[in-house]
């Protein structure tokens, strides 16, 4: 019951009844991730009349977060690639790096020199700012 409810009235953990009930109507799995998140795109690579190219999405294997698609299927997923990373023709770009996931809030987030967050002294002004006067 508990994960009925959180599919109807949450967006953040996997999918939701629509999302499910769309997928299973007109969407064709294209492949899956190192992480457990699986790709669609629409059936038979059909284009939308209202786009002009075909729709392409993901279903969280957890919570639904957005950097925890790797660079492959990012490049999939906004059309700057036609192969999906799960095809045997699909070799990755040099500069591609592998998956890091958003650290953003957590005790490993970049602190640049000078943060209130950063461990040390902040370093003095420079003396080269000059307040505005009118």
């Amino acid at each position: 019951m508990k994960d009925f409810l959180l599919r109807v009235f949450t967006w953040w953990n996997r999918q939701t009844i629509g999302t499910q009930f769309w997928t299973w109507r007109k969407g064709e799995l294209v492949g899956e991730d190192e992480f457990g998140n699986r790709y669609y795109r629409t059936r038979g690579g059909a284009k939308d009349p209202a786009l002009g190219f075909e729709r392409r999405w993901v279903i969280y294997a957890d919570y639904a977060e957005a950097s925890m698609i790797p660079p492959g299927w990012h490049g999939w997923m906004h059309h700057t690639t036609d192969v999906p990373p799960s095809r045997d023709t699909y070799t990755p770009r040099e500069w591609q790096k592998p998956h890091r996931p958003n650290l953003t809030g957590t005790a490993e987030a970049y602190r640049p020199s000078g943060s209130t967050l950063a461990s040390g002294q902040r370093p003095p002004a420079t003396g080269d700012y000059s307040p505005w006067t009118p």
